[in-house]
Formats: structure tokens, sequence, C-alpha cells
């Protein structure tokens, strides 16, 4: 009677494989092995996947003559090595998922020239401004505080607050005119 079991074979490929030695483990040591690795990766389904993967390994050293001296142990060795190597795997790929993700090409190159003849036309409206108008607005512009730039263009928090209403008041039309509003 050929043995039966879910790593049997009667592949002629397999001369030394000892059927019985193995199904014995798989019967004995299959469930327990199963439930420790689920432990280890909080997934039935995987474990299964590692402990068949573990004995499917058993059986290779076994069909190439070479025997482990404590089977049990070598095949509970191999799954506990395979889920740390699963483990490993998951978290490269979780760190990595983020760039894989990322399926763009960059910037749409129409709304890039556009971007940079908006920036120009800034730049050449910002140079008809008196410096100290022209520092008042890029400083705003970049979020500093009015007591700030009042002490930067050395002028008091109101002067400043008035000297930013008349720039901005000139600069609009001119934005307008020039395309980059």
């Amino acid at each position: 009677m050929p043995p039966t079991g879910p790593l049997s074979t009667s592949s002629p490929h397999a001369p030394h494989l000892d059927h019985r030695l193995l199904d014995d483990l798989y019967r004995d040591h299959a469930a327990g092995l199963t439930r420790w690795i689920t432990g280890m990766t909080r997934s039935p389904a995987a474990a299964e996947d590692i402990v068949g993967e573990a004995f499917l390994r058993l059986a290779r050293e076994l069909a190439s003559g070479r025997r482990p001296d404590s089977p049990a142990a070598w095949v509970a060795q191999v799954a506990r090595n395979l889920a740390i190597s699963r483990a490993r795997r998951s978290s490269t790929a979780a760190r990595f998922a983020p760039r894989l993700l990322d399926r763009g090409v960059g910037a749409d190159p129409a709304l890039a020239a556009l971007a940079a003849e908006r920036a120009a036309a800034v730049q050449t409206v910002l140079a008809l401004l008196p410096p100290a108008e022209r520092m008042a607005i890029a400083l705003a512009a970049e979020g500093v505080c009015g007591t700030e730039i009042a002490n930067r263009i050395g002028r008091t928090p109101l002067a400043t607050r008035a000297l930013l209403f008349r720039a901005r008041r000139r600069l609009r039309p001119l934005l307008l005119e020039a395309g980059a509003w």
C-alpha cells in the first residue's frame, strides 16, 4: 500500500524519502506547530502556509539523503525562521509601500510652464515697487508678522501697516495687467 498524506510522494526523484517518518511527523506535530506559528504571525492562513513550507523543506532534506538528528525540532526551527523572515518582509513592505503607491510622473509640464511665467511676471511687477515696499511685501508673503517687518524696514508697526496697504493696492492692477493674478 503506497504511503498517503499531505507530503507523500511516489516520485522516482525521491529515492531516499522516508515516507513513514514524514507522515508520522506531520500527523504528530503539524497541528501544534501551526498553533505556535499562528501565535507568531497572528494569521492562521499564513501559519498554515509556513508550516506546509517547513514540512516541504524537510521532505527535500530527506529526499536528498540528509536526515536531521531531530526532525521534529528541525521542522519547528525552520517554521520559526520562515515566520521571522515573513515578518521582516512585511515590515519592509509596509515601510516602502508609500513609495510604491506614488505612480505620479512629476508635475504637468504645462502647469510648470505657467507657474514659471507667473513667477517671472510677479518678479517684474515687484521690481516696480520702491525697495521698502518690495521688502515688506516679500516678508509678508513669507508669513513674517507686521511687527517684525516694521523692525526690519525701520518703521513703526502702524506706518508698516499703511505701507503694506498702499503697496498691495498698487500691486493688484499691475499683477492683473501682467496676467499674474
